[in-house]
Parts: C-alpha cells; structure tokens; sequence
C-alpha cells in the first residue's frame, strides 16, 4: 500500500468515526468536514493508546473509537459553555 492510499483510508475512518462521534450526541454541532475528520482522528489516536496500554497490542475497535470521539465532542461542548444536549455558542471568529 502507498503512503497516498493509507493517508486517504485515515482520512475516510477519521471522517467515518467523527460522523458516529456527532451522531451519539443530541443537538447541533457547528463543526466543519475537517473538524469532523480530526475528531475521528483523535479518537482513534486515544482508542489506540488505551488498547496498546491495556492488551500491549492490536487495534482499537469501532466502538471504542467512537466512544473515545464521542467524550472529546462533549469536552469541546463544555469548553463552549454547552450541555449535553445544547452545544453552547460557536467560538469567536
């Protein structure tokens, strides 16, 4: 595989995973495709992390990954002010 075609896979799960990580939570959230697919980046960074730290190995789960996207988006929410269900004003331009 090149290095072009593994970039695009990341950034299709990153997408992927971002997308499910908006969808688990209620309300609107003001975020662009980019933020999308770095929110499903870091969560699958820190999915990754916590199953090397636990198992020693592999590779983290969808769930997990999700899970992991899900608890950033509401840690960006309360940074804004936001609940659970309203995500507060969007950020200053």
């Amino acid at each position: 595989m090149t290095l072009l075609a593994y970039l695009i896979i990341l950034a299709l799960s990153g997408l992927f995973v971002g997308a499910l990580a908006r969808l688990a939570l209620p309300g609107p959230d003001p975020m662009s495709l980019v933020h999308t697919t770095v929110l499903g980046l870091a969560g699958n960074f820190i999915a990754g992390v916590i199953v090397w730290l636990v198992w020693g190995h592999g590779v983290p789960g969808l769930v997990l990954s999700v899970a992991c996207s899900t608890l950033i988006l509401y840690g960006i929410r309360r940074s804004r002010g936001g609940s659970l269900t309203r995500p507060g004003p969007p950020p200053p331009p």
